[in-house]
């Protein structure tokens, strides 16, 4: 499997179709394993990259250098590995501090952005209020329970046991210090002043990170954002529901074929 050297790290990738890219980027609770779904159904109109985030899954990183502030300039390097020049971004939970600030600093690369159940590091004022319960519900709960909703746990046990299977084999140390670094990186909403990227929110109905509440207000917040709203389903969207979420995510793509100009 292809790999790239980048400042203290050696990144795991695979390209996986043909078509216009996409990137698929993996939560805290994840890595590249985790979009087993999600890859052949989108690898049939896309060419589908998925990645392990420094420090996570097959991605090695010096403890030191495992800071989501590498996340973008990570992600412009496995881009060019691949000779991808632009892409659409699909983002879930920690991945949305990838692909959120790639699309700031490039939006001439970025076709759409997709955050599912992430703000992405945009701080916006009702998730700032928010956060002191999160950092209590993480303490008492922990990630790991945290991650699906109690429907699905409830009615899929075996696939919350595999969702549990592929998180652990995550590096602990490196993974969780990065995960826990999460906020010191911060979108503030003057950035999208100029804001002119395709943009999704899809929000599930009980996700115990971010609330429907802090998903609408993002969705509000980011100019010409669509909100679509998943009921039932909890933090990880695209594993809970996967046939509906690339139902999603596909007519939302086949809508935006080409990198909107300025």
């Amino acid at each position: 499997m292809p790999r790239v050297e980048r400042e203290g790290a050696s990144l795991h990738y695979e390209v996986h179709g043909d078509g216009p890219a996409v990137v698929l980027a993996h939560g805290a609770g994840g890595n590249a394993l985790s979009w087993w779904q999600q890859v052949p159904m989108l690898a049939r109109e896309h060419r589908v990259v998925t990645f392990d985030h420094r420090g996570f899954g097959r991605s090695l990183c010096l403890p030191e250098r495992a800071h989501p502030s590498h996340f973008v300039a990570d992600l412009e390097a496995l881009l060019a590995a691949a000779g991808i020049e632009d892409v659409a971004l699909v983002c879930q939970s920690m991945g949305g501090w990838t692909g959120l600030p790639f699309a700031l600093a490039h939006p001439e690369r970025v076709r759409a952005l997709v955050l599912c159940g992430t703000p992405g590091g945009f701080l916006t004022e009702r998730l700032a209020r928010e956060l002191p319960s999160l950092a209590e519900r993480v303490r008492t709960r922990g990630v790991a329970e945290m991650a699906l909703g109690p429907r699905f746990r409830r009615e899929e046990p075996e696939l919350a046991f595999l969702y549990q299977q592929l998180s652990e084999l995550n590096p602990p140390g490196t993974a969780a210090a990065t995960a826990g670094r999460l906020f010191e990186v911060v979108v503030r909403e003057e950035a999208f002043a100029k804001w002119r990227t395709p943009t999704l929110v899809v929000a599930g109905g009980d996700d115990a990170f971010f609330s429907p509440a802090v998903m609408e207000d993002l969705a509000a917040r980011i100019p010409g954002a669509r909100l679509h709203p998943m009921p039932g389903v909890g933090h990880s969207t695209y594993f809970e529901a996967p046939d509906a979420f690339a139902r999603v995510v596909l007519d939302f793509l086949r809508a935006h074929p080409e990198v909107v100009r300025k």
